[in-house]
């Protein structure tokens, strides 16, 4: 009988989100325009760094977009064999700390982008990663975060739907996280998912919800995006 308290789940991370090269499709870039390039006062001039860029559905987009300086890294080595060619100059494979470590503030970034990636520290060592990343921020720099959203019902299928998340999050806690790591939360927003007709669905269905629980959360979408910015403006 194996000893389970020695498996790695991102041993087999590979097999468990089936990596393929990723395939823009005007539905997915209309998506990032709304939900973080707008929102976040992204700009083609800007700098972007991607920490857990997976197989580049997000550089794809930048390219897109006609974003010249923008770098992903993901700890992944398995990803390597999935990232398109011509996105393969902006993708290194790196363990956060080792990056943040070998950079020492040669490089910086306008905006760095998390998507998925935050629940997968425990809450001390997100309060790390963000304080580490302040030394790699440009002034008026931002950091743009996504996380499944536990403050809503609909969050915890995404939570609970890989073992190797480590923290959970509502719009309260990242706020405090933020506060935390020397950030201000700028804004919390839902990840708005599927078509505009279910969205419209979603909206009425939450909005009777809303009247009749006591409590009912801030943002119901099931994942929910964070914009953190430096206090000190640094």
């Amino acid at each position: 009988m194996s000893d389970s308290s020695n498996i790695d789940f991102y041993e087999t991370y590979a097999r468990f989100k089936e990596y393929a090269a990723p395939n823009p499709s005007a539905k997915e870039s209309g998506r990032f325009e709304e939900e973080l390039w707008q929102p976040a006062g992204c700009a083609k001039d800007m700098s972007f760094l991607e920490i857990g860029c997976g197989n580049g559905h997000f550089l794809a987009y930048l390219r897109e977009k006609g974003v010249t300086e923008f770098l992903g890294i993901d700890h992944d080595s398995a990803l390597a064999g999935h990232v398109p060619a011509e996105l393969a100059e902006h993708f290194r494979v790196a363990d956060v700390w080792e990056f943040l470590d070998s950079n020492s503030g040669q490089r910086r970034f306008d905006r760095i982008v998390m998507l998925d990636v935050l629940e997968h520290f425990t809450a001390e060592d997100g309060a790390r990663l963000l304080g580490g990343l302040g030394r790699i921020l440009r002034p008026g720099g931002r950091i743009l975060v996504r996380v499944p959203n536990m403050g809503s019902p609909w969050g915890a299928q995404y939570q609970f739907g890989d073992l190797t998340h480590r923290a959970a999050y509502n719009p309260t806690s990242m706020r405090q996280l933020a506060e935390a790591s020397g950030y201000a939360c700028m804004a919390c927003y839902p990840h708005r998912q599927r078509s505009p007709s279910r969205r419209f669905l979603d909206r009425l269905f939450h909005a009777l919800l809303s009247r009749i629980l006591m409590t009912p959360p801030e943002i119901w979408s099931a994942n929910f995006f964070a914009i953190l910015e430096r206090r000190d403006g640094r």
